[in-house]
């Protein structure tokens, strides 16, 4: 598997409900909630959310959005290199009319 998957699977962040309360383990053997709880007891929800990275989720999300809304939900290549491309080539067309739409400001 570690040579089809080189890297490690992204860690799964998903922010507790704000009645949320550690399980009876926590104190031997926490889970990850668990210590999502206890840092979010220790630090505030806010900076527990700039520590896990959980504002990457959401512009992942909207970016998921914008490349299924202006290049489609599918890809049409039928081979994996040739998927690959148009990806990479969607990737770039977003990108560019990205740079394009963005207003150029300085500082007054």
């Amino acid at each position: 598997m570690t040579e089809r998957q080189p890297h490690s699977p992204p860690a799964v962040i998903i922010p507790p409900r704000v009645t949320a309360v550690p399980s009876p383990t926590a104190e031997t053997m926490p889970s990850p909630r668990d210590r999502h709880l206890q840092s979010i007891q220790e630090q505030g929800r806010r900076s527990w959310e700039k520590t896990v990275g959980y504002g990457k989720r959401s512009l992942v999300e909207t970016m998921m959005f914008r490349y299924k809304t202006l290049i489609g939900p599918t890809l049409r290549a039928r081979k994996f290199a040739s998927q690959k491309s148009e990806a990479r080539l969607a990737c770039s067309v977003i990108n560019r009319m990205t740079e394009l739409g963005m207003p150029l400001s300085q500082r007054v």
